[in-house]
């Protein structure tokens, strides 16, 4: 599985706090090897058509779409904030 990355998710990644960072890169290793992986509770986000949004944490969310063996990352950040621009 391959990954690109929009700029909106590179400009929020990069206000996380380190931690929250580190619980990033942690879910998108997750996603690499098994996008059903129960920790990440994959699921459509309502209301869209084809994104997706997996967990980081308990309140952060990474939202994507699928392209064929591609996962383009849109946004990351806290759950509202995060979904409401997915």
């Amino acid at each position: 599985m391959r990954f690109f990355l929009t700029n909106r998710f590179n400009q929020a990644y990069q206000s996380l706090a380190t931690d929250d960072q580190g619980r990033v890169q942690k879910a998108i290793r997750l996603m690499s090897e098994d996008l059903r992986h129960p920790s990440l509770r994959v699921k459509r986000i309502k209301g869209t058509q084809g994104i997706w949004e997996a967990r980081a944490s308990k309140s952060l969310r990474i939202t994507f779409e699928t392209e064929g063996d591609v996962l383009i990352l849109r946004n990351v950040g806290h759950h509202d904030q995060t979904l409401k621009k997915p």
